[in-house]
């Protein structure tokens, strides 16, 4: 990377963060490594910057190119990214002078060693500010493209969202997708004490609120240096309500046995073992080693000693005993199209033969998960995806295939809906032959109107 002499902290940080997502990294690992090297106002400032511009980058993206007359593929990276970094402080961000916007976004690609491109990004930057009321929404007459363009979304996703859910519900999570979502969290209970935590996070300025969503959860605005340092110490950790709920639905008893069959990054596994202590046994599996170092670490942190990891590849025949386990969670690989808000990028490298194969992948472990419950026992399949083919249409297969399940709980989350990420879960219980509770005809829109049920 580029040493940057002349433009602020947080630019720099942002537009070096933007160079690596474009190059296939993900902003929440890079976000997470490079805050702590920032002062407070440079580290909400970098944040700001990266999500925003991943969020609106398409609607920034006409913007440039009938301001340069250019199309966007043709500028150079570091181009590109500047002038997005310089269009979303100009459009979005208001209350940053166009000066200070334009300055630095010129310095970043002088100091990037593009000064021929300097004039170029200036004189860019300088029309979008004389022409500040341009919107390129306008000139698109197809309303679904409209809204695309309007939301900052590719127009195949928003047309398969209009497809399952209808264009109101596609347009009102569209347009959900860019709102910044509030932070949520839980109180480790092995570690604290939850009034305590409570009585810190208010004493450093923060708004709290119960979740409606998911039992023990709340939302946080401000105070996010007590915030990192409640988690950094195990008292709390940051996890959206919707998460939460899904291990909450599995319901694990003292001295049950339960299997994770997708553990890692570990909020739900160790949830799991919060709540119930240490009379029960869990097995966290995952086939990253990588991943499961997380899940041992936050175990560890939390002083959880009832999760056993273990790496195995969850698609392949499972090393255990048919009807090993009381409670087994499928929190299933999937395309996370519902948590687009905290994951903008996802929406840029996504295609419809991804969420393809998901969709198989989902349902090979799902076979695999379902010869591990014992007869009685619960089985829980959650992803954070909205799409149909990951959700609705693998579980009407899997039951089609499979006659000892029936279902006993499913929903749906939805940002615009619950202020949460967008989660299927579906509950299922193992007995002989019970084919009443398929979910064929179900309306996958409304699925959530008992969500806070829990």
């Amino acid at each position: 990377m580029a040493k940057f002499k002349e433009v602020s902290p947080a630019r720099l940080a942002a537009f070096n963060i933007l160079q690596q997502v474009e190059a296939g990294a993900f902003s929440s690992v890079l976000l997470a490594a490079e805050e702590p090297k920032l002062k407070h106002p440079d580290r909400a400032l970098c944040h700001e910057l990266v999500l925003g511009v991943l969020r609106w980058q398409s609607f920034l993206d006409k913007i440039i190119e009938h301001s340069s007359k250019r199309r966007i593929e043709s500028l150079d990276s570091a181009v590109r990214i500047a002038l997005r970094l310089g269009l979303y402080q100009l459009r979005i961000l208001t209350r940053i002078p166009a000066s200070a916007a334009v300055n630095e976004s010129v310095s970043l690609v002088r100091a990037a060693r593009l000064g021929s491109a300097t004039a170029f990004v200036n004189a860019v930057l300088r029309r979008a500010i004389r022409e500040e009321e341009y919107d390129p929404a306008t000139e698109i007459s197809d309303p679904l493209e409209r809204i695309a363009i309007d939301t900052s979304h590719p127009v195949w996703l928003i047309e398969r969202w209009t497809k399952a859910f209808g264009s109101a519900e596609a347009k009102a999570f569209a347009y959900a997708n860019y709102i910044t979502p509030l932070t949520a969290f839980r109180v480790v209970r092995m570690r604290a004490n939850e009034e305590e935590v409570l009585s810190k996070l208010e004493a450093a300025g923060a708004s709290l609120a119960r979740s409606h969503v998911a039992k023990d959860a709340w939302r946080v605005s401000q105070a996010t240096s007590m915030l990192r340092e409640l988690s950094a110490a195990g008292q709390i950790y940051l996890q959206d309500e919707a998460s939460q709920l899904v291990p909450q639905l599995l319901n694990v008893e003292p001295g049950e046995r339960v299997l994770d069959l997708c553990a890692a990054p570990g909020g739900k596994t160790t949830l799991m073992a919060d709540r119930v202590g240490d009379e029960a046994m869990i097995i966290a599996a995952d086939r990253s080693p990588t991943r499961m170092a997380t899940v041992i670490a936050v175990s560890s942190l939390h002083e959880l000693k009832s999760i056993k990891p273990v790496i195995l590849d969850a698609t392949e025949q499972l090393p255990f005993k048919p009807g090993s386990f009381d409670k087994v969670l499928v929190d299933a690989p999937c395309s996370g199209t519902g948590t687009l808000r905290r994951n903008p990028e996802i929406r840029w490298r996504l295609s419809a033969a991804d969420i393809d194969a998901f969709a198989e992948k989902q349902k090979q472990i799902l076979s695999r998960a379902a010869d591990a419950v014992r007869p009685g026992g619960r089985l829980v399949y959650s992803t954070c995806s909205v799409e149909r083919d990951e959700n609705e249409d693998v579980i009407q297969e899997f039951l089609a295939r499979d006659d000892r399940f029936r279902v006993v709980d499913n929903l749906r989350t939805w940002p615009q809906r619950h202020g949460c990420d967008g989660f299927f879960i579906a509950v299922f219980e193992k007995g002989t032959g019970l084919q009443d509770s398929r979910i064929s005809r179900i309306d996958p829109v409304h699925l959530a109107n008992h969500v806070n049920h829990v």
